[in-house]
């Protein structure tokens, strides 16, 4: 009678343990997506959000990470920084996300950083603004997207060297985010011993930019840079230089490219001598795009209905950023965040298809100057741009 007790509970260990091994089989790596998909920042979102999802399909179809299966949890912030922050602590505290990736504008990403840095979770950043990044001070948030300056010393460097402008105008807009890079532009504009001859920060939302645009003219520029997120303001921007009959060129931030500013513009002409920064990955030379980006291209056109209309670099930012949780998953052999980390920090040349990054112990901005491109603003064709002449 003991002996068939024992031989039951033997049965019984080895029964558990099989659930249990089963279970821990079909447990999934849990990564959270905060994106503002709706709101006045939801056209790069939604682009973002597209290559992110296909890129899950693919991670699934493949066997997902070290055998697990990916679960995205998509959480739309609207673009409120404060509503960021709050799901950022909802998907790390209740939902026990093992990964974040976003939020997709610096302003969010500002507010979201260092909850997460405290919560000790691995953070893929989207947010261009050079502050995001701090290794000492925010050791498991790592950068996809080119920093802000970055931007900056493409537009400015083409300004100068190629259309060989001297006579700048700055026009940035009152936000965070407009304030500090028109500062920034102004400062590398400086190390090239230029300064602006004419410089503002006008409300993102006003309507009429003739007084702008017209003490910028009268103040000699020979070449206008505007520093804004706000494509409505670009695209007034653009209608103020067309009504007055002034072809400055315009030179700066992508969204001087952005295709909603079509539907805006007065003439369609109105879009000729704008160059905005952009990127190799993206960017026709020849007639061709980089192989790896026609490959994701020809791949995800399908579910779009056989056509790209958005810009494609926000598609592949997505698409990068969530198969490198793969691959710093993978290389580690773990989901632990410090082995991530370390991972991440010894990485030298991983090829995606929006750049190649490389991070290191003191350097957790990934993607490379080479990367940048000066584009055509009104060039637009599936998704990407014609470089910019030189």
């Amino acid at each position: 009678m003991r002996h068939l007790v024992q031989a039951i509970a033997l049965a019984c260990c080895s029964v558990l343990a099989t659930a249990g091994s089963s279970a821990m089989a079909q447990e999934t790596v849990r990564i959270g997506w905060l994106s503002s998909l709706t709101g006045p920042l939801s056209s790069a979102a939604i682009a973002e959000n597209q290559g992110v999802v296909f890129a899950v399909d693919e991670i699934n179809k493949a066997g997902g990470i070290l055998g697990r299966k990916v679960e995205l949890l998509t959480r739309d912030t609207a673009g409120d920084p404060v509503k960021a922050v709050n799901l950022a602590q909802q998907l790390v505290f209740a939902d026990k996300a093992q990964f974040i990736i976003g939020p997709v504008n610096s302003g969010e990403a500002l507010a979201t950083v260092p909850s997460l840095a405290r919560a000790g979770i691995p953070n893929i950043i989207i947010g261009s603004l050079d502050e995001l990044t701090n290794p000492a001070k925010y050791p498991l948030a790592f950068r996809t997207i080119n920093t802000n300056t970055q931007w900056i010393a493409a537009a400015n460097a083409y300004a100068i060297d190629v259309l060989k402008r001297r006579k700048v105008a700055i026009i940035g807009d009152t936000s965070g985010y407009g304030t500090a890079s028109a500062k920034a532009a102004a400062a590398l504009l400086a190390k090239a011993g230029i300064t602006p001859v004419y410089s503002v920060l006008v409300d993102p939302n006003k309507t009429d930019l003739t007084d702008e645009m017209t003490k910028a003219r009268a103040a000699g520029a020979d070449v206008v840079m505007p520093w804004s997120a706000a494509t409505g303001l670009c695209a007034r921007l653009l209608n103020t230089r067309g009504d007055m009959g002034w072809d400055v060129p315009i030179v700066g931030h992508p969204s001087v490219m952005a295709l909603p500013l079509k539907a805006l513009l007065n003439k369609p002409s109105y879009w000729g001598n704008t160059f905005a920064a952009g990127y190799v990955s993206t960017t026709y030379r020849d007639g061709k795009l980089p192989e790896r980006t026609q490959a994701l291209m020809d791949a995800v056109k399908p579910a779009l209905g056989g056509e790209i209309g958005f810009t494609f670099w926000w598609v592949a930012l997505g698409y990068d950023s969530m198969k490198l949780v793969v691959y710093a998953a993978t290389k580690a052999d773990s989901l632990d965040p410090q082995k991530i980390k370390d991972a991440l920090e010894h990485t030298s040349d991983y090829a995606g298809v929006y750049g190649t990054y490389s991070w290191s112990p003191t350097e957790h901005n990934g993607f490379p100057d080479s990367g940048m491109a000066m584009d055509s603003a009104d060039t637009f064709n599936e998704g990407s741009y014609q470089a910019a002449p030189r």
